[in-house]
């Protein structure tokens, strides 16, 4: 158990981008002494209704903690400019970069010396990649990135999230990963049914 107290924490701009993927990085950091501020800067999520829920999700879990959420609600025309064009995974490095510089910005307007997200958290995401892209728009923004990957705690972030009924997305958030995933799981259904025994 970490002796700090709130007062001697160090204040961490956390990006986050659900709720499901919240709940195991930030209690890792508050179990390593931060005090982590949420910051939702998702201009990748598509549609309205979609980005809405997911807010509204984590917003819900975050309130039910006392945790702090500031939504930055800008950055959709920079982050289409961004991606426009690109395949994955170039468009999702590009996407990480939009985001964490939102954050970073953020940060550094606020006093904040320290950048962490919790899209390491899931294995469909690329961890490396996240880890460069928060570090060159951390020092951009001249604020510092903590780089962490919580892949390891994916499955008991599942079981939480499930546990406490919160909404579960089936894909990343742009409409391009939507129909990817869409696809990927139709592959699979239909690579379980080619193994199926015959009669």
């Amino acid at each position: 158990m970490c002796a700090h107290t709130r007062n001697e924490r160090s204040r961490l701009a956390l990006h986050a981008c659900c709720g499901p993927c919240l709940l195991e990085p930030f209690d890792a950091l508050l179990a390593e002494g931060y005090d982590p501020i949420i910051v939702f800067a998702n201009p990748n999520i598509e549609p309205k209704g979609e980005y809405v829920l997911r807010l509204e999700t984590l917003r819900s879990y975050a309130d039910s903690r006392g945790i702090r959420v500031v939504e930055i609600d800008t950055g959709e025309e920079l982050w289409r400019a961004a991606t426009s064009g690109l395949e994955r995974p170039a468009r999702c490095h590009a996407c990480y970069r939009v985001r964490l510089g939102l954050v970073s910005e953020w940060a550094a307007s606020a006093g904040i010396e320290l950048v962490a997200t919790t899209l390491s958290v899931s294995p469909y995401q690329d961890a490396a990649a996240i880890a460069r892209a928060g570090a060159a728009v951390a020092e951009a923004a001249g604020v510092r990135f903590l780089e962490r990957d919580y892949r390891d705690r994916y499955a008991d972030a599942t079981r939480r999230s499930r546990d406490l009924g919160m909404y579960r997305q089936s894909y990343c958030g742009c409409l391009a990963s939507g129909d990817e995933a869409a696809a990927e799981r139709a592959a699979r259904r239909q690579a379980r049914k080619a193994r199926r025994p015959r009669d």
